[in-house]
């Protein structure tokens, strides 16, 4: 649904909670004792998960497919078949309460997803060989799985997984530049649903056993008030500072996005509270929305927890999982540096300054009042950093932590206001179910994307992995730029309609390998981290593309914007993000490979931010005064000097171990910059205090 710039601020904040409570499983609202039932599966689901660090020692094919049966249960009673009724099949898109029929099919979807822990041993014994029950239970598993993902998800991602289906049936009927053997149903259903080569795949591992914890950490947290605190902080901080409201909501959404894997949620936790002070202090709606767009998209570029697909990038490239939040660090970071400057050039450009100290939040009376936040974050750290605990241990432990602390903020702060206890103690109760009930609907979507895609990668490992670089080859000519030009294209526009964790794993079972592999047929090393982590970055880019990215359409809906200019104009804003990954896979430093000092990696990391300051600058059209055209290729001269000193130094004669003396290069242009914009600089008023 689009919203109209004409609409009231209630209408839009409407459709904004209504398109995160989509983006959330909350859809059917059924009355009677009905409505107990998605809530009360929910709660089960997240104690089952809870279960498994500590207790419950279950064989990981097990552990997979409950984990599946879990969410296609959630999705049958929780979505109708249709979001609106049409052609008179109104029985399709019942919201009030669960039909017989969904019922019923969800206890199929369920079965068929459990089937391989329930006949286990036997689906061992005759592998390769399955009866006909094998085959009717995971045909019912492949075509109850898309039809979830089809009401979760939306159309893309069933639609790609039937596409790699049908190849790999018809296969050799096709033109011999993509020609394939082709396999027979046994095989398919072998490979698909009773095996860990398809389904239940690494993707659904790294759902079941550790992107569920986070979840569920992200939805305590939000159920307890930490968005709402983080939020507040940022702007007792920084929204005196000139276009102060659009910078504590890059912090804010940075914080939140720590936790959270949802960036509409995002949007609605902290766009709510900060797009009304953009517009405040002058920012036009359209970019008030942008920003919140582009801080809450990028929420998932930070670590350590980087949404859901940090985990499986650990797992694709067998390294410990610090490994990749060393990796994603300096690009991560240099992003929402750049994207912090971008709002102050937005501010400068519009003559903007900050809000008046006396309607800011005093800052050591709001850092105070959620400090109990900080601890089961800090906690999670330390398990993940200091201790190298494994993510599900730490997130296990840190869950813990949280509950407690839920369970006592309201006794406290009834202990101090002279209130009844009791009543107090039921409320932090009755926050834990919801937060378990919330976080295991906030999963359905990432435990069906997972093994969604599972289909598409099970395709690829039946051979068609070689054949894929091939075509990828020939299209690039074996040029490593315009192979990585493809990828980056393609992401996007797979990943309109996609999740991003989806998306990530479908270009790395596609691209990833072919990244390495041809870099290597033309003697150029690509490190397995940068071919992953460049697909991951096009994946999350592609969640505020127009004209499908739903971010945008929950913050122009809060700002009153019209959405396809909001997102056109936040992905204006991301073009920075999108420069990163081509930077990382010529220059390994940023991803701080082989590189293990804190100053060189201190020091790789400003000049990487500023060298992204300089091409935000040659983007946005301002430094300190508007651009005269000559200057924009200075301002990406800058860019190249400062993110690839490789290469310059290697222009210049220089060694490779030389390479940091370009960086006094690159920063005595952007100086020379500096003195030739000073005398346009505007004049602005003070802020008032």
């Amino acid at each position: 649904m689009k919203p109209d710039p004409t609409h009231s601020k209630e209408e839009g904040l409407e459709l904004a909670k209504r398109l995160a409570e989509e983006e959330e499983g909350i859809n059917r609202q059924p009355r009677g004792w009905q409505k107990y039932i998605i809530p009360t599966i929910a709660v089960c689901w997240s104690l089952y998960q809870l279960a498994l660090p500590k207790w419950l020692i279950l064989d990981s094919t097990i552990i997979r497919s409950v984990h599946l049966g879990f969410a296609l249960l959630l999705v049958y009673l929780n979505y109708p078949m249709l979001k609106k009724p049409r052609l008179g099949l109104k029985f399709l898109a019942v919201t009030d309460r669960i039909p017989v029929m969904d019922m019923v099919i969800a206890v199929i979807a369920a079965v068929s997803a459990m089937y391989i822990a329930i006949d286990y041993d036997g689906l061992v014994a005759r592998y390769g060989a399955p009866i006909t029950r094998d085959i009717v239970m995971g045909a019912a598993l492949v075509i109850l799985l898309l039809e979830a993902s089809r009401r979760v998800i939306g159309p893309a991602l069933p639609l790609i997984a039937l596409a790699f289906t049908a190849y790999a049936f018809l296969g050799p009927y096709m033109p011999d530049l993509i020609a394939f053997k082709g396999v027979s149903l046994n095989r398919f259903m072998g490979q698909m649903t009773m095996s860990t080569e398809g389904i239940y795949g690494i993707p659904l591992d790294v759902s079941a056993t550790i992107v569920f914890l986070f979840v569920l950490f992200g939805a305590m947290l939000d159920r307890a008030g930490a968005g709402h605190y983080f939020i507040q902080l940022a702007l007792s901080l920084l929204g005196g500072f000139k276009g102060g409201p659009a910078k504590a909501a890059i912090v804010g959404s940075g914080l939140t996005g720590l936790v959270s894997g949802s960036s509409i949620a995002n949007i609605v936790t902290t766009g709510t509270f900060t797009i009304p002070l953009m517009k405040k202090v002058g920012y036009p709606p359209t970019k008030a929305a942008a920003v919140e767009v582009a801080a809450s998209t990028d929420g998932q570029l930070a670590p350590p927890i980087m949404g859901a697909a940090a985990f499986i990038i650990a797992e694709y490239v067998n390294v410990p999982y610090v490994e990749v939040i060393k990796a994603a660090a300096i690009p991560a970071f240099a992003s929402y540096a750049a994207l912090f400057y971008i709002t102050h050039i937005e501010a400068s450009k519009l003559g903007l300054r900050g809000m008046p100290r006396s309607e800011l939040p005093p800052f050591w009376k709001t850092f105070l009042s959620g400090i109990h936040f900080m601890i089961p974050l800090l906690f999670l750290l330390y398990e993940l950093i200091v201790v190298r605990h494994s993510p599900e241990l730490a997130a296990y432990n840190a869950i813990w932590i949280m509950a407690v602390i839920m369970l006592l903020q309201h006794p406290v702060k009834a202990y101090r206001n002279q209130q009844p206890l009791g009543q107090a103690f039921y409320e932090g109760i009755k926050d834990i179910f919801a937060a378990l009930a919330t976080g295991a609907r906030n999963m359905v979507s990432v435990a069906l994307a997972t093994a969604a895609a599972g289909i598409i990668v099970g395709v690829v490992a039946l051979g068609l992995g070689q054949l894929i670089t091939a075509i990828i080859d020939t299209l690039s000519g074996g040029n490593i730029v315009l192979m990585l030009v493809i990828t980056a294209i393609t992401s996007l526009i797979i990943g309109m309609g996609l999740p991003t964790t989806a998306t990530y794993i479908v270009m790395a079972s596609l691209t990833a390998p072919a990244i390495v592999e041809i870099g290597a047929m033309n003697d150029f090393i690509v490190p397995l981290m940068a071919a992953h982590l460049f697909c991951f970055y096009f994946g999350i880019l592609a969640d505020d593309t127009p004209p499908v990215g739903l971010a945008a359409y929950a913050a122009a809906a809060i700002a009153k914007a019209p959405p396809v200019p909001t997102g056109l104009q936040g992905f204006m804003y991301d073009i920075r993000t999108a420069i990163l990954p081509f930077m990382f896979i010529f220059n390994t430093d940023l991803i701080l490979h082989n590189i293990n000092s804190w100053p060189q990696g201190l020091l790789i990391f400003a000049m990487a931010c500023v060298g992204n300051f300089a091409f935000a600058s040659a983007t946005q059209g301002w430094f300190v005064a508007r651009n005269r055209f000559y200057e924009i290729p200075l301002f990406l001269c800058v860019t190249l000097i400062l993110m690839r000193p490789d290469l310059i130094s290697r222009f210049l004669g220089m060694g490779h171990d030389q390479r940091y003396w370009c960086y006094p290069i690159g920063l005595a242009l952007l100086g020379l910059l500096y003195f030739m914009q000073r005398p346009r600089i505007p004049k602005v008023e003070p802020a008032k205090t």
